[in-house]
């Protein structure tokens, strides 16, 4: 018989739908049931597309006698970590300080109360990888539960106490600004791998908060140690390895050796909407044309397998199919030639690293990876023909729900690589998944909301979702989606900072309000897949506040950075979100002022030309010079004309601007002071 989650509307909390294990969602009446049997609570949490929630499932949770241990000792939790974001927050930070390292699926022992006293990641049926079996894990922190309740009690406590000092917290005497970029640089770079791209090594992450802080940099001809160079040398190398996917566009969430060639294959709507945003920053940066074919395929991917029909982006596409790992991606040489015949299936083999071995897990099938640079055009038609004989297989699941601020990482995705590569149709998708937002996840009463579920908007939005929404409006602004959203920007700002700052201790919170299924109230994230939120947020308010003259928005970012200016001024590399937003603060926003008519061709020339010199945090305003739109501060008019009645534009960055140009050509960046 299904359990409780049954009724739950989670694509992950229906995957355990009819576990054995009597599940509760999240919510008091897990909690109340714990406090009147006295039963210690098992907070288990992932997300739809983890590889490593299935095998966990399909080894312990479908288990009867498993189950009957979970069932007999405890009062079970499932947590959809995408949908609740706080929760996972919390608990995966105590586990993070009590082992050292974090990590979906995430199992969390509470007391009553839901505060934490032992948990950890992946635990085996039997013992094995030097990790305990579950079923003895389960058996013992039942007994210390029921035996030592003193040693519990006292653990638990030690516990809350630890996560509610915020390390670095009280600010320094020394704001963080445009120097601390380069220092991020030297600190990033000191983990570069220069043979394969990216930082570390193996398991490999894009990391795209990182790139984007050096994107900054080089938007400013600040010094970056070669930073810039690494990131496009990077970007290129991501592209053509296996976390690509170089058939139908998008890309894995990670590699598992550090050259980029077999990743984990789900696909997480956040990678993609934040890796557009890089390869086109880069690409207005370089004008390398090796970075424009993963934006396009990228968008194409998007487009084809991740658009809701009401305009919105799905969550996410699973790592499993047939229930094997990649097994929808891989290719042996015999399929392979069996799609595009012996000779062109041979060069494509060689071209593209497949092997009779086989790459992947000794199965004899390999992930593609573009082997010889510089010949992707050539292999074309036989993509196309792969992809096409790929789309008999039995696809992987998707997880259908919609998640504001990974939405919104993709609406800043489109917007700024339609700007760069001037694609209309691109700030176009953008806009329609902006106006999903701000129709289908808009509330009147509650405001922002944070997950669609196919029918409804559910959960109040978190700050990530604000900040997120904020920036992605900003981006499509800036990108000549229009004003209104410069106006939805605002009001998006304007909720942040009732629901989300404290003006007693000049702190953003992740959750508005508080929470009584909450052991506390949550700061933000880490940087970490995803932007801080409390960094992204900083950010847009920075945008915002230079752009509008608002000063009150301008003075809780500058709160947000006080508050970590320790750890930003000591090890930058930690909070590189926060690190741009402290530098722009610093360095001050560039804005292209465009008098004329928006729907001028010869406005819409200086404007695109505004945007290829601008960095994609700067902004692009184009107006009529007699309507001057009511959210512009004053101080970006003041002695500024349409010459001669004609389309005129300026560059600005603080008090400095460039000359007045009527042709895109004359267009220039401003000499600083």
């Amino acid at each position: 018989m299904p359990n409780r989650l049954a009724t739950e509307s989670s694509a992950y909390l229906l995957q355990h739908q009819n576990n054995p294990v009597d599940w509760y969602p999240w919510g008091e009446e897990a909690f109340e049931r714990a406090r009147r049997d006295n039963r210690p609570v098992l907070v288990s949490i992932g997300y739809s597309s983890c590889h490593w929630c299935h095998v966990m499932e399909h080894e312990s949770f479908e288990d009867p006698e498993v189950a009957r241990l979970m069932n007999e000792n405890f009062v079970c939790i499932k947590v959809d970590r995408e949908e609740r974001p706080d929760v996972d927050q919390i608990y995966m930070e105590t586990v993070m300080r009590l082992t050292g390292a974090g990590g979906w699926p995430l199992n969390v022992f509470c007391t009553p109360e839901g505060r934490p006293f032992y948990g950890g990641t992946y635990f085996p049926p039997e013992r094995r990888y030097q990790r305990p079996s579950w079923p003895d894990v389960l058996r013992s922190v039942a007994r210390t539960f029921n035996d030592q309740p003193e040693q519990v009690e006292a653990q638990a406590t030690q516990i809350l106490d630890a996560l509610r000092v915020q390390p670095d917290s009280g600010g320094s005497a020394e704001l963080p600004g445009r120097a601390t970029l380069p220092q991020l640089c030297v600190q990033l770079m000191q983990r570069a791998d220069t043979a394969y791209g990216g930082f570390g090594q193996a398991p490999k992450f894009p990391t795209p908060t990182n790139l984007e802080a050096i994107l900054l940099a080089g938007s400013h001809s600040l010094p970056d140690a070669g930073a810039l160079e690494h990131v496009v040398f990077s970007l290129k190398r991501m592209a053509r390895g296996g976390i690509y996917d170089q058939l139908g566009g998008g890309f894995h969430r990670y590699s598992t050796d550090a050259h980029w060639l077999v990743p984990h294959f789900e696909k997480m709507l956040y990678d993609q909407g934040q890796l557009l945003r890089v390869y086109a920053e880069a690409f207005r940066q370089t004008r390398d044309p090796e970075l424009a074919w993963p934006v396009e395929e990228t968008i194409a991917f998007l487009e084809r397998e991740l658009r809701s029909p009401e305009g919105g982006f799905y969550a996410s596409q699973d790592a499993d199919s047939e229930g094997e790992e990649g097994r929808y991606y891989v290719w042996s040489p015999d399929e392979v030639e069996a799609v595009l015949g012996s000779e062109r299936g041979r060069e494509f083999v060689q071209a593209y690293g497949v092997s009779a071995g086989g790459n992947f897990e000794h199965t004899g099938k390999s992930v593609l990876a573009h082997v010889l640079a510089g010949e992707r055009a050539r292999f074309r038609d036989e993509r196309q023909l792969l992809l096409e004989a790929r789309a008999q297989r039995i696809a992987p699941d998707t997880d259908c729900k919609i998640i504001t601020s990974w939405v919104g990482y993709t609406i800043s995705g489109l917007a700024t690589a339609g700007a760069a590569f001037e694609r209309a149709d691109w700030v176009a998708a953008a806009a329609r998944a902006a106006d999903f937002v701000l129709e289908r996840l808009t509330d009147p009463v509650r405001g922002l909301m944070r997950v669609w579920d196919g029918s409804r908007a559910k959960i109040p939005g978190f700050l990530d979702d604000h900040a997120a929404l904020l920036c992605a409006l900003l981006d499509l602004q800036r990108a000549g989606g229009g004003d209104r959203y410069l106006e939805a920007a605002l009001r998006t700002a304007d909720a942040m900072r009732e629901r989300f700052f404290s003006s007693d201790t000049g702190d953003l919170f992740f959750t508005a309000g508080e929470d009584s299924s909450l052991i506390l109230r949550p700061l933000s994230d880490s940087d970490g897949a995803t932007p801080a939120a409390a960094g992204l947020a900083a950010l847009g308010l920075v945008r915002l506040s230079e752009l509008c003259g608002r000063s009150d928005l301008r003075e809780i970012a500058q709160s947000v950075i006080e508050k970590q200016a320790a750890l930003a001024n000591r090890v930058p590399v930690q909070v590189p979100t926060l690190v741009r937003a402290a530098a722009l603060l610093d360095l001050g926003m560039g804005v292209a002022l465009v008098l004329g008519a928006p729907e001028d061709p010869r406005s819409q020339a200086l404007a695109a030309r505004a945007r290829a010199l601008l960095g994609a945090e700067d902004a692009v305003v184009v107006m009529s010079p007699d309507a001057a739109p009511p959210w512009l501060a004053p101080a970006w008019l003041e002695g500024r004309d349409a010459l001669a009645g004609t389309p005129t534009a300026y560059l600005c960055r603080g008090q400095v601007c460039s000359l007045p140009a009527q042709k895109p050509e004359e267009l220039a960046l401003p000499v600083a002071s």
